[in-house]
C-alpha cells in the first residue's frame, strides 16, 4: 500500500500515536504541527488523505481546509476537542469529509481513514467512467464544460471552480432534466455512503449558482425541486 496520509496535529503525543497506528496499517505518514507547514506539506507531497486538527498554531484547521478546497478534493478528516454542533456543521460546509471529536479510539479513526480512501477511489472511478461515456466538451448556451481538462467557461471567460464544485456540476449536467435527490448527489459525488449533512449539497449548489447563474437568486440552470433535490436544465 503506497497511500500517503498527512497528519496535522500539534499535540506530540497524539502525533506519535496516530503515526504509529497508521504506519502499522501500511500507510506512508507525514506529520506537521502547525497550519503554515500544513499548507506547504499538502501542496508538496499531495497526500491521499489529511487528518486535520481544528485548533492549531499559525492557522487553524478550518482556514486550512477552506484554502485546500480551492485546490484539491483530497479527503479531510477533522479532529476537535469541541463537541458542538456548530463546529461539526462548519467543518462539513467548508469541505471536510468527516469529523471526529476527541477523545476517540484508534480503531475508529483507522476505520474512518479506510472508509474515506475507499469512497474516494469509488467516486473517482464512477465519475471517470461517466466522463468517458460523454463527449469531452459539453455546451449549454453560454456555458462550456471541458471534462478532460476540468475547466468551465461562461461567455468564453474561464470560471474558477473548486474540485468538488466541478464534480457536482459534472454530475448534474450528465443527468440533465432528471431530478436528483440530495441523498443521491451525496452518494455519487461525495461517496457511496457519505454520512455528512445534506446541507453540504445545498451549500455547494449555492456556490455554483453564484458562479454560473446570471441571477443566483432566480436560477435558470440549477433548479430546486422543493422537498426533493435539484435538476439541471439547459
Amino acid at each position: 500500500m503506497d497511500q500517503r496520509i498527512l497528519i496535522v496535529e500539534d499535540d506530540s503525543t497524539l502525533q506519535e500515536t496516530l503515526k504509529y497506528n497508521l504506519e502499522r496499517e501500511g500507510y506512508q505518514v507525514n506529520v506537521v504541527g502547525d497550519g503554515i507547514k500544513a499548507l506547504e506539506s499538502a501542496r508538496d507531497i499531495k497526500p491521499d488523505l489529511i487528518i486535520m486538527d481544528i485548533m492549531l498554531p499559525g492557522m487553524d484547521g478550518v482556514e486550512i481546509t477552506r484554502i485546500l478546497r480551492h485546490e484539491s478534493s483530497v479527503p479531510i478528516i477533522m479532529l476537535t476537542a469541541k463537541d458542538e454542533e456548530i463546529d461539526r456543521v462548519l467543518g462539513l460546509e467548508i469541505g471536510a469529509d468527516d469529523y471526529l471529536t476527541k477523545p476517540f479510539s484508534m480503531r475508529e479513526l483507522v476505520a474512518r481513514v479506510k472508509a474515506q480512501l475507499r469512497r474516494q477511489r469509488l467516486v473517482e472511478h464512477d465519475l471517470n467512467q461517466e466522463r468517458e461515456s460523454e463527449e469531452s466538451i459539453l455546451q449549454f448556451g453560454n456555458l462550456t464544460m471541458d471534462l478532460n481538462r476540468r475547466e468551465v467557461s461562461l461567455d468564453d471567460q474561464q470560471v474558477s471552480l473548486k474540485p468538488k464544485e466541478f464534480d457536482l456540476l459534472c454530475y448534474l449536467v450528465q443527468h440533465q432534466g432528471h431530478v436528483l435527490s440530495r441523498d443521491r448527489i451525496l452518494e455519487k459525488v461525495w461517496g457511496w455512503d457519505y454520512h455528512g449533512e445534506s446541507r453540504t449539497v445545498d451549500v455547494h449548489i449555492r456556490w455554483l449558482r453564484k458562479k454560473i447563474e446570471e441571477d443566483p437568486s432566480n436560477p435558470k440552470r440549477i433548479l430546486t425541486v422543493r422537498g426533493v433535490g435539484y435538476r439541471f436544465e439547459e
